[in-house]
């Protein structure tokens, strides 16, 4: 069975779940330091990264299957990037430099969660469905 979990989209899934658990802890981070002189806000790339890796590999017109072990994939493979702190040095909105809008984190915090649990309710339902196609329904 976790051959099957390994697929393409279980592998785009559990990425994004990593980056959606990484960026809790950035933002949660930025809310600490809102009152930290010269502190700067940091969030989490993954999403922009992905939508390039999968735009890329939409430019190929054919798939082929490797007939040597050094020959490169390219069947609808594509690396799936990792998720990637950034940290926003450019703007201050407070007199000591430090660049956190608490209430901007606090809404991305919700969204982030909102995205969290969408992605790991596709997990339980795509791990349903394959339980239900192995087994059979009750």
């Amino acid at each position: 069975m976790m051959e099957l979990l390994s697929g393409a989209s279980f592998l785009r899934l559990e990425n994004a779940i990593q980056a959606a658990a990484m960026r809790q802890r950035v933002l949660s981070n930025n809310i600490a330091n809102n009152d930290t002189p010269y502190f700067k806000r940091s969030d989490v790339v993954f999403e922009e990264l992905l939508t390039q890796a999968i735009g890329a590999q939409g430019t190929r017109a054919f798939a082929s299957k490797p007939t040597d072990p050094r020959h490169f994939p390219i069947n609808g493979a594509y690396p799936l990037p990792a998720p990637r702190v950034v940290t926003d040095e450019s703007t201050a909105i407070n007199n000591n430099k430090n660049n956190v809008d608490v209430e901007k984190e606090m809404a991305l915090l919700a969204e982030n969660q909102l995205r969290y649990n969408l992605m790991t309710q596709q997990v339980n339902h795509e791990a349903k469905m394959m339980r239900i196609g192995i087994q059979g329904s009750a």
